[in-house]
């Protein structure tokens, strides 16, 4: 993404990304800081054109949610994805490198194989977002909510704020955040 921003009912946070030309990215930043604070989580940035004119490229949106104050236990079910053998039959395009990055990855196993997972997209000392995948054969079940419920209590646990986001678009995604009772508190808009 060249240009990104979440905005909530209190505040207005953004990046441009490093290899934006300098004299562009302070374009982009004197924008962003005149981007008020929103209670319609659906509307665009107020220099929505502006950022597009700029940069160009395609626009992605959605709602950013928190998890409510009490998750539940994580199924019985539910695994810590520490090796790629979990990964190898339904998932590709991990790594090895990448697992302790995006850890802890939570997963529902079947027959030695994650079907669904839910891991750290994005993480910091104080808050993570959650990246979720869901074999295709396995989709329909009801496993992305309840491992993403499982990824939420480890995430509360290590002390940080769980965070899921999503597409606008994203209709299956859309359903884990309601089926969670998650809370709505901010929008992304982003240019790629």
């Amino acid at each position: 993404m060249s240009w990104y921003s979440t905005r909530g009912s209190a505040h207005c946070a953004w990046a441009v990304r490093a290899d934006v030309p300098k004299d562009l990215a302070v374009k982009l930043d004197d924008l962003a800081r005149e981007e008020p604070a929103i209670s319609d989580f659906h509307s665009d940035p107020l220099h929505a054109r502006q950022y597009v004119s700029l940069l160009g490229g395609k626009v992605w949106s959605g709602p950013v949610f928190t998890f409510p104050h009490a998750v539940g236990a994580p199924p019985r079910e539910i695994v810590t994805v520490d090796r790629m053998h979990h990964l190898t039959r339904h998932f590709t395009g991990w790594t090895a490198d990448e697992l302790p990055e995006r850890a802890p990855i939570v997963a529902i196993v079947e027959d030695g194989y994650a079907v669904s997972g839910c891991f750290c997209a994005r993480r910091s000392a104080r808050a993570a977002e959650a990246g979720l995948e869901t074999a295709e054969c396995f989709r329909g079940r009801g496993l992305g909510p309840r491992v993403t419920a499982a990824w939420a209590v480890a995430i509360k646990a290590s002390g940080r704020l769980p965070m899921y986001s999503t597409s606008w678009s994203n209709k299956s995604s859309l359903a884990v955040a309601r089926k969670l009772g998650l809370n709505p508190c901010a929008s992304d808009w982003s240019l790629s």
